[in-house]
């Protein structure tokens, strides 16, 4: 291995690689004097040893990549959904009106729910059917409470938080209705629902995979 390492170059060679011809013991100086300024953490020993059982790359570190953290978008919280008031409904746009295509398509989409309103489904399953169903749309109306003030207020939903229903009247009046201490009841072709909102206390999305008891507390 060291008569390779070592290895005197020809005249010729010399030549054409402009190299100064050195004597045996000079080129081992240097080869030697190389190997420890190119890897001055290991012994002689170890490099000879490093060298008689593979190639080695001198000079060359690979250097490993760090890992840059993804930084994960945060949605906005609900203080500053609040302070932003996207969800706000303008005053120019409180119109009863306004929202009757919304009760249409809301009409079309329950009964495609519930694969047509006939006459001789059971209501059982409308009741079902409802419960899990998006209720933005729906005519709804307030038949018991704790507060007088709300029986009877009847509108379109327009918004459903976890607590309220957001509704507007025929007045163009938007009312907000808490859920809790009320019962409201939602009719569509003939078929009538009634909602115990302290047991509806969930958000719209929410409900799809709640399992709500077949009877519900007639106890406000």
């Amino acid at each position: 291995m060291k008569s390779v390492i070592y290895h005197t170059f020809s005249q010729k060679e010399a030549k054409e690689y402009d190299v100064q011809q050195l004597g045996a013991q000079r080129a081992e100086a240097f080869v030697s004097a190389f190997l420890k300024r190119s890897m001055p953490h290991m012994s002689q020993q170890a490099c000879e040893n490093q060298l008689q059982r593979k190639a080695v790359i001198l000079e060359y570190f690979t250097r490993r990549k760090r890992k840059e953290k993804k930084k994960k978008s945060k949605g906005l919280s609900a203080r500053e959904r609040r302070d932003l008031q996207l969800f706000d409904i303008k005053p120019e746009q409180q119109r009863y009106n306004l929202f009757l295509p919304l009760h249409e398509l809301w009409k079309q989409y329950i009964r495609d729910l519930c694969n047509g309103l006939k006459p001789d489904t059971q209501p059982q399953m409308i009741q079902a059917k409802l419960l899990k169903a998006d209720l933005h749309g729906a005519i709804i109306s307030v038949t018991k409470s704790k507060c007088p003030s709300y029986v009877g207020v009847t509108g379109i939903l327009l918004q459903e938080t976890k607590h309220v229903f957001k509704i507007i009247t025929k007045e163009d009046r938007l009312k907000v209705i808490p859920k809790l201490n009320c019962v409201f009841a939602i009719e569509i072709d003939d078929f009538i629902s009634y909602i115990y909102g302290s047991k509806f206390q969930l958000r719209s999305s929410e409900r799809s995979a709640k399992k709500f008891k077949g009877k519900g507390t007639i106890d406000l």
